[in-house]
C-alpha cells in the first residue's frame, strides 16, 4: 500500500504540532522527492552513510532527528552537502526531518522514549512555568547508587557512559537527550540526585560536583536513537506502510 507524501507530511507535523514550535532549522519536508510512500527509513542523522543505506533498502522517504538547513551554516551546496543532496535528488529520495518537536512529543519524543527505556517515571518538565523546556524530571522506583544506575544505562543503550559521582543514591533525576547538558543548572534547582544528558562541557563536571549532584553523559546520538524509532512505528501503523529503522553508530 501507498500514501501521498503530502498526505504522510501533513500528519507528521500536525502530530508533533510543528507550527508552535520555533527551532533552529526548518522541520518537516526538506527534500521532496517521489509523490507516493510506501517505505520510510528512519535514523538519527542524515549523513551520507545513513543516505546511502535508504537508497539501499529503496525507501521512499528518509526520516531524521537531525537533517539540514542549520541556521547560521553555509548555504552553499559543495562537499558534503553536495554529495548528500545529490544522493537524495538523484535517488527521488525525500528527507522528513524533525528537530525539537521530536524531543518535547509526550508520547514519540527523545526525552520519553528514553525515560522508558531506563525505567523513570516522568514527573515533569525541569522547569514547569517554561513552555520552551525540553528536559524533563522523574524518579526511580527503587533508589540506587550511582554507579549501579549508570550500569543501568551502559546496558540500555549498549555503550559506557560517562559517570561523574556526586550524590550516593539516585532516586530523582534529570535529563534531556542530546546536547542538552545545559540544563544541568535546572535540575540543579529542582532538586535531583542526578542529571543525565547526551553531552558533557567542561563546566559540567564543576557544575555537578559543586553541587552535590550525580552526572552522566550518555552520548548524544545513543540517548536520541529512539524518538524518531517511535515516530516512524506511528506513521507506519496510521497509513499502514513500512518502516525500517537503521542505525549508523556515533561515539559521540
Amino acid at each position: 500500500m501507498a500514501i501521498s507524501l503530502t498526505a504522510l507530511v501533513e500528519e507528521a507535523n500536525r502530530y508533533l504540532n510543528v507550527s508552535r514550535i520555533s527551532d533552529y532549522c526548518p522541520n518537516g519536508l526538506q527534500i521532496e522527492g517521489r509523490p507516493q510512500v510506501s517505505r520510510i527509513v528512519s535514523g538519527v542523522t542524515a549523513s551520507l552513510e545513513l543516505v546511502e543505506a535508504a537508497i539501499e533498502a529503496e525507501a521512499d522517504v528518509l526520516l531524521v532527528h537531525h537533517g539540514y538547513f542549520w541556521k547560521g551554516e553555509n548555504p552553499c551546496v559543495t562537499g558534503m552537502k553536495q554529495r548528500r543532496l545529490k544522493a537524495l535528488l538523484s535517488n527521488d529520495v525525500s528527507l522528513l526531518a524533525y528537530h525539537l518537536p521530536l524531543d518535547v512529543h509526550p508520547d514519540v519524543g527523545n526525552n520519553v522514549q528514553l525515560a522508558a527505556r531506563l525505567g523513570i517515571t516522568v514527573e515533569g518538565p525541569l522547569e514547569p512555568d517554561n513552555p520552551r523546556t525540553v528536559g524533563l524530571i522523574g524518579s526511580l522506583a527503587e533508589a540506587m547508587s550511582a554507579q549501579a544506575f549508570a550500569r543501568h544505562v551502559g546496558e540500555v543503550l549498549g555503550r559506557e557512559p560517562l559517570l561523574v559521582e556526586g550524590s550516593d543514591m539516585i532516586r530523582r533525576v534529570g535529563w534531556c537527550t542530546g546536547g542538552g547538558q545545559g540544563y544541568i543548572d535546572q535540575a540543579i534547582a529542582a532538586g535531583v540526585d542526578l542529571y543525565l544528558s547526551g553531552e558533557a562541557s567542561e563546566q559540567t563536571f564543576h557544575s555537578a560536583r559543586e553541587n552535590g549532584i550525580s552526572f552522566i553523559a550518555a552520548g548524544h546520538h545513543a540517548t536520541e536513537r529512539y524518538g524518531v524509532q517511535a515516530l516512524g512505528d506511528y506513521l507506519s501503523r496510521r497509513f499502514a506502510i513500512e518502516h525500517i529503522f537503521i542505525d549508523c553508530p556515533n561515539p559521540i
